[in-house]
């Protein structure tokens, strides 16, 4: 294990010392994100000013929640999303065969080639809106409340590495599947409602089979729904995300069994 955080920590700190070497791109995107979060939050106070509740949350509730969607999207960005979007590339051009030859794990070469810290430095504008809206609403968290919320947001990182993970994955039959990916990075945008808006198939499919409306809605509900037990939320996210991470190794797995590498 310690083997490994010293290899993270030198690919850390190499993609930092690139991602400083085009300040102009990483600024500008940092800007991107920022403007675009920036968006959602102006769209819900135009939305507010004709309602008074979405489903059952309040204007600060529901801006919570986008704050909460807003950091795990962006530490998920951070981390993964660069790396498993790479992976058809990888596999189309051969070079998957240089980390597979590496002395670790190659799901672990592959998820963390990359890292973004513009990503990272937008999560903490989210963690902002979060505060800024707990004390709109007069919440004051406690310790446990604060555990159980930092705890969700790892799980929803998880389950969307682990989805994005499986969807990439398929480009080991497929080549190229670049449409799935693009269809679901904009799914993860659900996840900024609150659930109770959604009835039907619609929320079963995204509750339960690609669960991304229960990712920030969990740790959300943890913060500001003190009335309510939050642990049913987390054990349906703590199984989620143990599910969809095993499934998501197994067709790893599986996918490079088949694997036919460039030298073959």
């Amino acid at each position: 294990m310690l083997r490994y955080l010293d290899i993270y920590w030198v690919m850390l700190r190499n993609s930092l010392v690139r991602e400083m070497h085009f300040k102009a791109n990483f600024l500008l995107w940092m800007l991107v994100e920022l403007l675009w979060f920036t968006g959602q939050i102006a769209f819900l106070e135009v939305l507010f000013q004709h309602v008074n509740q979405l489903g059952d949350w309040s204007k600060w509730e529901v801006v919570l929640l986008v704050g909460t969607h807003q950091i795990i999207a962006q530490i998920f960005q951070a981390f993964f999303y660069v790396n498993l979007t790479n992976l058809p590339e990888l596999v189309r051009t051969g070079r998957l065969d240089l980390l597979l030859l590496l002395p670790v794990d190659p799901q672990f070469a592959v998820s963390t080639r990359q890292f973004g810290l513009d990503n990272l430095l937008n999560a903490l504008v989210g963690l902002g809106i979060v505060l800024f809206s707990l004390t709109k609403l007069g919440i004051h968290p406690s310790p446990s409340q604060i555990f159980l919320y930092t705890g969700a947001v790892a799980l929803g990182v998880t389950i969307h590495y682990s989805i994005l993970l499986s969807l990439n994955v398929l480009t080991f039959w497929t080549v190229r599947a670049q449409g799935l990916v693009t269809a679901y990075f904009h799914l993860l945008g659900i996840g900024r409602y609150p659930e109770t808006v959604f009835h039907g198939t619609f929320k079963v499919i995204f509750s339960f089979l690609l669960p991304v409306l229960l990712v920030a809605n969990v740790p959300a509900k943890a913060l500001t729904r003190t009335f309510e037990n939050p642990t049913v939320g987390i054990l349906e996210l703590a199984a989620a995300s143990a599910l969809s991470l095993y499934a998501s190794r197994r067709l790893w797995t599986h996918a490079l069994r088949r694997y036919a590498s460039a030298s073959s």
